[in-house]
């Protein structure tokens, strides 16, 4: 029996903007953060990465106080670094200086040798015409959807 896959999404992501590009990136966390994040206590709703001084820097990414920890407990939103290899570091560099880019990280999850990887996403803004636009969709793709279930339903 294998241990259940723990994810944590960012579902802001996904409605304020278009996401360009994604890249898997790790990231280096003390003991105690570990712990919280197997138990599922993060957040990455706020959370945003810049390239400073050459090191990818991950802010607002909320992880809980592990419950069980002691005086040496992690504080739950220091900036964090990601772990990338200097030609990805200078990638997204390049990507993100052009007007309106920014880094978002998308999901959080362990891999298959149990270390922790940020999906992070290069996204543009969206504006509210935008979400407007994904609202409509939405809305007739479920109108499409129930229409055909209900078709099936009475067996047309």
């Amino acid at each position: 029996m294998s241990a259940p896959e723990i994810q944590i999404h960012n579902h802001k992501a996904g409605r304020d903007y278009h996401i360009l590009d994604t890249l898997e990136a790790g990231i280096e966390l003390r003991g105690t953060e570990v712990k919280s994040l197997r138990g599922g206590q993060g957040n990455l709703s706020d959370a945003f990465a810049r390239i400073e001084q050459g090191q990818a820097l991950l802010y607002n990414f909320h992880i809980s106080p592990y419950d069980k920890g002691n005086r040496e407990n992690h504080e739950p939103k220091r900036i964090r670094r990601l772990l990338l290899h200097k030609h990805e570091i200078f990638k997204l560099q390049g990507m993100v200086a052009t007007e309106g880019k920014t880094l978002i990280p998308l999901k959080a999850y362990f891999d298959k040798n149990n270390r922790l990887k940020i999906l992070l996403g290069i996204c543009k803004g969206k504006t509210h015409g935008d979400k407007r636009q994904d609202i409509k969709k939405r809305d007739t793709d479920r109108e499409i959807r129930r229409a055909i279930s209900n078709r099936l339903k009475r067996g047309g």
